[in-house]
């Protein structure tokens, strides 16, 4: 059994580098971070029914080994092999899910980022250089959207706007290029080639998504702007050694006490 224990040390040990592989982006290159975190969370969901497999397998096997008065060598080398079989069954199933172009715009928008995210990696292979690197850019983009979508009301009209910007119109761009055969994509049609219109298109969805980011931290950026103009009116200029200092009192007055107004002076 001293055996078995190291060996599920090591397989421990693998799958805790894998998912740590998987918290960094994993080995397939993740264009946002809402994209990376949907992938950490599948590969902790496989890592926990890899490690629910190796206990029922382990405990599994020491209650034989108390019933026939241990399981040997035979027994160790069969739990061994169930083991190994059970991390590869786990490691390779489920897959994960590509989200289908019809759930991108179920939910929240902010869920509906990390989707679309992880739906337009799967897109990346089909496309040119050129609209490659701007999914990539694009997904950069949907990070900071995604972070101020998750504070605003969902039926602000910025976030309809980005619903329909990035739920329908950004994968209805992709898909109809894909519908292009390959053979005719570089030919010139109205001016330009299928390459050059998405890549366009593309642009011109990012710039779109730029200015919905733009607007909704308009909103911070005048609040933090007005906390700014408060504290120069209440506290003063640091700089001219004005803040924080106590104003000069009268001579005999002493602080905390009323003033004896009836005192005779003479």
């Amino acid at each position: 059994m001293a055996d078995l224990t190291r060996d599920s040390d090591r397989i421990m040990s693998a799958a805790g580098n894998s998912l740590q592989v998987q918290r960094q982006g994993g080995r397939r290159v993740s264009i946002g971070k809402g994209s990376a975190e949907l992938k950490t969370q599948h590969m902790v969901r496989k890592v926990k029914r890899i490690v629910m497999a190796i206990g029922a397998i382990v405990i599994a096997a020491m209650m034989a080994g108390l019933i026939i008065d241990g399981i040997g060598f035979a027994g160790v080398m069969v739990t061994f092999f169930a083991i190994l079989a059970a991390i590869a069954a786990f490691t390779v199933f489920p897959k994960m899910k590509v989200p289908n172009r019809a759930d991108l715009t179920k939910g929240d928008v902010a869920q509906m980022v990390g989707r679309t995210e992880l739906w337009l990696e799967a897109q990346r292979p089909a496309l040119p250089p050129p609209a490659i690197t701007m999914v990539d850019q694009i997904g950069v983009q949907l990070d900071a959207l995604g972070l101020q979508l998750k504070t605003i009301d969902q039926n602000h009209p910025a976030a309809r706007e980005v619903r329909k910007l990035v739920g329908e119109h950004l994968p209805e761009m992709v898909d109809s290029y894909r519908k292009v055969p390959t053979q005719l994509r570089g030919e010139t049609r109205a001016g330009a080639t299928p390459d050059q219109q998405l890549t366009e298109g593309l642009g011109r969805i990012s710039a779109e998504i730029d200015s919905v980011t733009r607007q909704l931290a308009d909103g911070a950026l005048d609040d933090l702007a007005i906390k700014h103009r408060y504290l120069d009116y209440k506290y003063g200029n640091a700089a001219d050694g004005s803040a924080g200092m106590i104003p000069a009192m009268k001579p005999g007055i002493v602080p905390g006490r009323t003033p004896d107004t009836n005192k005779d002076t003479n």
